[in-house]
């Protein structure tokens, strides 16, 4: 049970409520009283001290051949993200698809309403600085006892021991914040709300980020389907030439059995690429907002987008101001801090101010007239004195929590430098893999152009050519994958360091629906 010391005063029966300059007063010194806030004011985390992501320094540029994608890539430290940075690959359809995921994204709908929700709960709470104010009128027919007290003294009715009574009034009450409860909950509320404001901006990094990395891998799985399926008609080309010629008696069974076992090798490779290219094209139509049968009929080739040739590079300690999971476990932080003041002030005593005013008259026509009107004031004091170890646990929990919090604030740091430097060290092996893939295509093309001339020539024979031709596609299906891999990596890193969030009034800006 609880239990507590309350002291209450009515200004019927105390000199202070005989006074109400001296009530006023009283209640002006309390609300002074309300300058300070229990608990710990919050102190925003120091920047992680360190110059760098990777181990090693960042070459200064890093190139990729003389193909599609394999233009250099210089790395600008301390450069700026645009909020559009997807418009650096220069595709008119890449664009389109995330014009429409921004606008029809349910999860990010969601994650805007939901910081709607928690911005109208801050205000809300504001509202506890203020006094409450409310209006109420009572109406009653009353039959007095003859053996109590005396009748009214203005009857009404033919029997004087029953009458009505009309009694409009006006409450006004008031809490001061004296030692700063609804300060530290709203400090926590707001907190709080910015904490789901970088949680919607996580939504929005990530959503642009998968839709531009799902319409790459759709144009590369695309391509690579292309590639096989004319791998598998070469192929099959083979074995019917090898069939002819055991027939004939000029190649071996063997020779023809290791063909075969290419063609239906090269085969199984198709499904795998066509059940990916139907779940990118789902994934691609729910980021934006549609159902798969009305997917949009949009397709990015790889051969279209350009690569971005300056990557900026944030400082290290600017990133925890640009990644929104960082900021979002930031405020996460503030909340728990605000929560240890929020716990601390539960144990102090707390003030209430109330005062009413009204007329009560027998006739509703009587109300307001002299004689009939009625007022009080009182104050209240309530101080918890024994709780079981409730409200000390509470701290005590609430302390823990916010040591909790701090952790997870670091371990977020932490995750988040291990991204950014796990993508610039990606994307320096994107370029070499790239280079090597497309010199790999380069000979392979050399070789089947001999082959083709020697055929002419008459120095070969078309399984010669077939070979040759079964190599170029397959180089070209890894020159394909290698590509994909660095515009895919190449959006990671604009992901990584923050998306840009920072230029988008659509994000920084309050934009609450009524």
């Amino acid at each position: 049970m609880e239990h507590k010391d309350t002291i209450a005063a009515s200004t019927r029966a105390s000199p202070l409520a005989r006074n109400p300059r001296i009530t006023l007063v009283a209640a002006a010194a309390l609300t002074v009283l309300s300058g300070c806030a229990v608990g710990p004011d919050f102190k925003k985390p120091a920047a992680p001290d360190v110059s760098r992501y990777t181990a090693s320094p960042l070459p200064a540029e890093v190139s990729g051949g003389n193909v599609a994608g394999g233009r250099p890539q210089r790395f600008v430290p301390g450069g700026d993200i645009s909020g559009d940075w997807w418009s650096l690959f220069h595709s008119k359809p890449l664009n389109g698809l995330i014009d429409a995921a921004l606008a029809n994204n349910p999860d990010l709908k969601a994650a805007q309403a939901a910081l709607a929700a928690a911005h109208e709960n801050a205000l809300a709470q504001r509202g506890a600085f203020f006094p409450r104010v409310s209006l109420g009128f009572s109406a009653s027919r009353q039959a007095q006892s003859q053996e109590l007290a005396p009748t009214p003294n203005f009857p009404v009715v033919p029997n004087e021991y029953q009458f009505n009574l009309f009694t409009p009034q006006v409450t006004v009450s008031y809490a001061p914040d004296v030692f700063g409860l609804n300060r530290r909950t709203v400090e926590s509320l707001e907190a709080q709300e910015q904490g789901v404001r970088f949680q919607m901006i996580a939504a929005y990094t990530t959503l642009t980020s998968n839709v531009v990395v799902t319409a790459i891998q759709t144009a590369s799985v695309d391509s690579q389907i292309k590639a096989v399926r004319r791998l598998v008609a070469i192929n099959t080309r083979l074995v019917k030439i090898l069939q002819y010629q055991f027939d004939k008696g000029y190649a071996s069974g063997v020779d023809l059995a290791a063909q075969k076992a290419q063609l239906a090798q090269t085969d199984a490779m198709l499904p795998p690429l066509v059940k990916q290219a139907a779940q990118l094209h789902d994934l691609l139509a729910v980021l934006t907002g549609r159902f798969p049968s009305q997917a949009p009929q949009v397709r990015v080739e790889l051969s279209s987008l350009q690569l971005p040739q300056r990557l900026p590079v944030s400082i290290p300690s600017a990133l925890v101001e640009q990644r929104p999971d960082i900021r979002q476990a930031e405020a996460n932080l503030h909340a728990a801090s605000a929560a240890i003041g929020i716990a601390v002030a539960n144990r102090l005593p707390n003030i209430a101010l109330t005062a009413d005013a009204g007329s009560s008259a027998l006739a509703f026509d009587r109300l307001f007239t002299p004689g009939t009107n009625f007022w009080n004031m009182g104050a209240a004091l309530a101080a918890p004195v024994f709780e079981g170890g409730t409200l000390w646990h509470q701290e005590r929990g609430a302390r823990a929590a916010y040591r909790q919090a701090a952790q997870q604030y670091r371990s977020t740091v932490l995750a988040a430098f291990q991204n950014v430097a796990d993508t610039l060290a990606a994307l320096e092996q994107d370029g070499r893999a790239l280079q090597a893939n497309a010199a790999a295509a380069e000979a392979a093309d050399m070789t089947l152009k001999a082959a083709q001339r020697q055929l002419k020539d008459g120095y070969a024979g078309y399984p010669a050519l077939l070979n040759a031709e079964q190599a170029d596609l397959q180089a070209r299906i890894n020159l394909v994958q290698a590509q994909a891999s660095r515009f895919a990596d190449t959006a990671a890193l604009f992901q990584a360091l923050g998306g840009g969030w920072w230029h988008r009034t659509d994000l920084t800006e309050d934009h609450h629906e009524k």
